[in-house]
């Protein structure tokens, strides 16, 4: 009974340090903690899991998103604009009369505030990474639609521009690591998003010149510090400037930063 209970508040402890500020937390998927999207909507609602931040609350946020096979919301609003990138399955974001569009695994779209649309997933498991820069995150009805002058944008995974590791110049591997640019503006103190591709075999340092990082895992997995345990999709690792990973398999990451990343190979 009492090693159970040690083991029990060893977990705690771990899921508690990866939403808290601090130095080089991690949280792995497995140790997500799920509530509603949209309380309102009882069992019909998506699950969501806070990987940074608090989406119920002032400042940015980040976190998981779970649809059920054959979603389907009604035509809605929300009070702040959001980015999304699909992590698993097939995910539909558009104004409502839109033909379906489905963004596969490591599709990216955004959603302007006020702007009236809907949300679908169609594959047996759905989850997507979504971002906002300010909260709390509110579901609105179509009603109090408003212009914020912002235009919604869907890119699908096979569409994204990847730069190879020649083309970037923070970049010091023999490795072929790509990144592909999602948003924002990479000179210090400036927000931005991207992707990076890390192929197997993969091991070394991920550096930000700037004061935030935060980074998600949307395919593959990677060995991260000394953990023993692999971040595997949907996990997150953030806080700290400078993170040593290693990649299992090819895999693709989503880091958010204010400045560039530098990917650095150990030697």
């Amino acid at each position: 009974m009492i090693n159970s209970l040690k083991v029990a508040l060893v977990s705690l402890l771990v899921c508690h340090s990866a939403f808290a500020e601090g130095e080089k937390v991690s949280a792995r998927f497995e140790q997500l903690q799920w509530t509603p999207l949209n309380p309102l909507r009882g069992d019909a609602s998506p699950q969501a899991a806070d990987l940074w931040g608090n989406r119920q609350k002032g400042g940015a946020t980040g976190f998981l998103v779970k649809f059920k096979p054959g979603f389907i919301s009604p035509p809605h609003i929300h009070n702040v604009s959001y980015r999304g990138v699909v992590i698993k399955g097939l995910v539909h974001n558009d104004d409502p009369e839109a033909r379906d569009m489905w963004l596969s695994a490591g599709s990216f779209w955004t959603q302007p505030a006020g702007e009236a649309h809907i949300t679908a997933a169609k594959d047996q498991e759905n989850i997507a990474y979504i971002e906002i820069d300010s909260g709390p995150y509110l579901v609105h009805p179509k009603e109090q639609a408003f212009d914020n002058g912002e235009l919604a944008m869907n890119v699908a995974s096979s569409n994204l521009v990847w730069l190879n590791a020649s083309d970037i110049k923070w970049t010091d591997t023999k490795y072929n690591v790509q990144r592909a640019f999602l948003w924002g503006d990479t000179s210090i103190g400036n927000l931005n998003g991207s992707l990076i591709k890390l192929p197997v075999g993969f091991s070394g340092k991920l550096v930000s010149a700037g004061d935030t990082f935060h980074a998600v895992v949307i395919s593959g997995q990677i060995r991260y510090e000394s953990q023993s345990v692999p971040l595997k999709v949907g996990s997150y690792f953030g806080q700290s400037k400078a993170h040593r990973v290693k990649a299992i398999q090819d895999t693709q990451i989503y880091i958010r930063t204010n400045s560039k990343t530098h990917i650095v190979e150990d030697k």
